[in-house]
């Protein structure tokens, strides 16, 4: 059985670190394109480096792409990027963007691609689609149980790769823009500033839920499952992955070599190896925040796995002997890589030095061994003795080339000798041509010519636009029902309950054809194993009793309608993303309906993305954050009550929160909607194919308001009215845009 444990490593220090300290494999970021763009991430010859380092010590190296890329990234910088590290034997790719994937396939074919968690796997059938897709590896959402991990092995029998220690997102990854929305540093960029570790006051209707001491509501406490590694591997997973890229690297050895020893336990036998009270020790004292949990291998969420002190201030004091102890044993010391050789000196002869690695030898050759001069017998022995003993001196000799000989057999016959400069450069050649020869098959790979040619158009909506409403109550779907100029209606699959389910889609399909309209459904926001029980097996009805189609807003409920042969009724949500047109490219051919335009990019941007298939959300509450945490039962309880609630943060911003107790997850809303009300010449420059309202947490009354304003603007081209312009809004990224 083979089971990798995989290291962080934000600097060249930390990965050797992590690889004297027992990693099987470490992934890491160079100077673009990963989610870490704050740490000490490697420039191209230390990549390199890290790579040859890496496969000298027979492990394996990651390049963390896991960031969305935008039109002038992915067709004038990925490639330069990439090619030079491809063909220096990078083992894989970790990938958010499916115009990456897409991209990667073309021109890196040799090139492994492990699906980050950032796109949110959640469940067999997005699982599948990307190992369709040419995922060789998937890296599972960090919110999953061990039964869910255990049903996408045995179904896909695909490498899969969980966290096992380190930080945890409060959000699911790949689903925040609460960092993007509130400073402009996106999450998807690599730059998240991370708000959700800052202290937020928490109000439900008007009562403050949480005090001064219980201010971190969005900040959960460390994962840390060593005690059930067992029960992690017997789910499926390969790959045991660390997190920590930021962190230094005293965490990166020390948590790496705990994590070894009761693997090797495990590997050896010991099934359910008992974990020491003294490494627990060590794990505690290296980095926790406020404490450990298991993840959510075992549970769904609770206030138990949250950090809401603020640890910092109470003046917790590091283990100072315990780092230098680490630092001696993983940072300091350099074990090299033992080899083994075999020298031949005989007069007349070339010297000839033979050594091997594994499998692998090498044999080189150097100057013709000469006879001794000295005619003296007594002092001709002296010298050769010395000769002899500077021989065994030069030849061990190994410095700074990773190699050390663990056997040196030398054969000579008498009287012979070379100067010491010339066996100097046999060693040296032999010990390059040796890494040479270990380093050769992953060498041999060359990058596909680029061809620009392949560069996809930007194409545009010639039609005439018109206007979608995307609504989350009876109330406001009632309020778009009889509002003339708005086509299609994305209705919340939960406006519905599941008693009766059909017949009330049904009743409101007829209602909205009557007025010239067409219903869609709108998914979860995330789907798992039982987001869609009772529901998704009426989907083929509804659609044959004139349901229009799906938003769709996850990988997971994009498979499951794939499935069910309904792909070309999916239009998907902006948080399945389509940043550049590659990557919407990936969708169209999969002959999907549409998509929705993505909120990081500005207008400028927006003009050079193929926006003939999208439609732009014009007005909204921007969702910031989908946690499977739950801020109710957080703070009070569990009631299965699909409350509101209010963050108010330092600068007493509020921000609107909504429990989904049905599908059992919250969204955080920004605290003002994104209006492009006074945007409509620019919006128009788009060549988008409809314009979006979506409500949230709004009236009956409000969006009806809303709507009337819109449809007067877009549609009649009237100039927005004085009340809608006094409200404050904001114009999202459509002006300023991400890094």
């Amino acid at each position: 059985m083979k089971v990798e444990l995989l290291a962080p490593a934000g600097s060249y220090e930390a990965l050797e670190a992590a690889f004297e300290a027992g990693a099987d494999a470490v992934y890491l970021g160079g100077q673009k394109f990963g989610a870490r763009a704050y740490a000490d991430n490697l420039d191209q010859k230390q990549l390199i480096r890290a790579i040859d380092l890496a496969h000298l010590k027979g492990k394996q190296l990651y390049l963390t792409i896991n960031t969305l890329l935008k039109n002038r990234e992915l067709e004038t910088e990925l490639y330069e990027y990439l090619a030079p590290l491809y063909e220096a034997g990078l083992d894989a790719v970790i990938v958010q963007d499916p115009g990456v994937m897409d991209f990667v396939k073309t021109y890196f074919p040799g090139l492994h691609i492990h699906a980050s968690t950032q796109m949110t796997i959640t469940g067999v059938e997005s699982a599948k689609l990307l190992q369709k897709a040419g995922a060789t590896r998937v890296v599972t959402a960090r919110e999953l149980s061990l039964e869910e991990i255990k049903k996408i092995y045995d179904a896909t029998h695909m490498e899969i790769e969980s966290f096992v220690h380190g930080a945890l997102c409060y959000c699911y990854s790949g689903q925040c823009l609460m960092s993007s929305m509130i400073g402009g540093r996106s999450g998807n960029r690599g730059r998240c500033a991370q708000p959700c570790r800052l202290p937020y006051q928490v109000y439900r209707d008007g009562k403050r839920l949480n005090n001064d001491r219980t201010e971190y509501a969005l900040s959960p406490k460390d994962m840390c499952t060593v005690d059930i590694l067992p029960e992690i591997i017997e789910a499926g997973v390969y790959s045991l992955k660390i997190e920590g890229r930021m962190k230094k690297p005293e965490y990166t050895a020390g948590v790496v070599s705990v994590y070894r020893k009761y693997l090797d336990k495990y590997l050896s036998g010991e099934k359910r190896p008992i974990v020491t009270k003294e490494d627990k020790q060590m794990l505690w004292d290296i980095y926790n925040r406020d404490g450990f949990h298991q993840s959510y291998y075992k549970q769904r969420n609770g206030r138990s796995m949250m950090a809401l002190e603020n640890e910092k201030s109470a003046g917790i004091i590091r283990n100072e002997e315990l780092f230098t102890r680490i630092r001696k044993e993983y940072i300091d010391k350099k074990t090299p890589v033992l080899i083994r050789g075999t020298m031949s000196l005989y007069n007349g002869c070339p010297a000839i030095l033979e050594v091997q690695a594994g499998d692998c030898r090498v044999t080189v050759e150097g100057e013709t061994v000469q006879t001794a001069m000295n005619s003296c017998a007594v002092w001709k022995q002296k010298i050769w003795h010395c000769w002899v003993n500077s021989l065994l001196s030069v030849l061990e000799k190994t410095g700074g080339s990773g190699f050390m000989f663990e056997k040196l057999d030398i054969f000579m016959g008498d009287d012979i000798f070379l100067p010491m400069q010339q066996l100097n450069h046999l060693r040296r050649q032999g010990l390059e041509a040796l890494e040479e020869e270990m380093l050769r098959p992953w060498k041999q790979r060359k990058a596909k010519e680029r061809d620009l040619k392949d560069i996809p158009e930007t194409e545009k909506q010639t039609t005439k636009e018109f206007l979608t409403a995307a609504v989350e109550t009876e109330e406001q779907l009632a309020a778009v029902e009889k509002t003339d100029g708005v086509k299609r209606i994305y209705a919340d699959c939960g406006i519905f309950p599941v008693s009766g389910f059909v017949q009330n889609v049904e009743r409101w399909i007829h209602r909205l054809e009557e007025e010239g309209k067409e219903l869609f459904l709108t998914l979860p926001r995330i789907v798992r194993d039982r987001e869609l029980d009772g529901r998704k097996e009426t989907f083929q009805e509804l659609v044959q009793k004139g349901l229009g189609g799906f938003l769709v807003r996850n990988m997971e409920s994009y498979g499951i309608l794939d499935a069910m042969g309904l792909t070309s009724r999916i239009v998907l949500d902006a948080n399945i993303y389509t940043m550049n047109n590659r990557a919407e490219a990936f969708w169209m051919k999969k002959g999907i309906l549409g998509d929705t335009v993505p909120l990081e990019l500005n207008a400028k941007e927006l003009v050079h993305r193929n926006n003939k298939n999208s439609e732009l959300t014009v007005y909204g509450y921007t969702p910031m954050m989908v946690s499977v945490q739950c801020v109710q039962k957080t703070m009070d309880h569990c009631n299965h009550a699909c409350v509101q609630y209010v963050l108010k943060d330092r600068y007493q911003k509020e921000f609107r929160g909504v429990c989904s107790c049905e599908f059992c997850y919250n969204t955080i809303y920004n605290t003002l909607p994104t209006s492009l009300l006074k945007e409509k010449e620019k919006a128009e420059k788009l060549g988008v194919k409809a314009y979006r309202l979506s409500f949230t947490t709004e009236t009956q009354q409000e969006t009806e308001k809303i709507v009337r304003a819109f449809v007067d603007v877009y549609l009649r081209g009237q100039k927005p009215d004085g009340q809608m312009q006094t409200e404050e809004t904001t114009k999202g990224h459509f002006q300023r845009g991400v890094e």
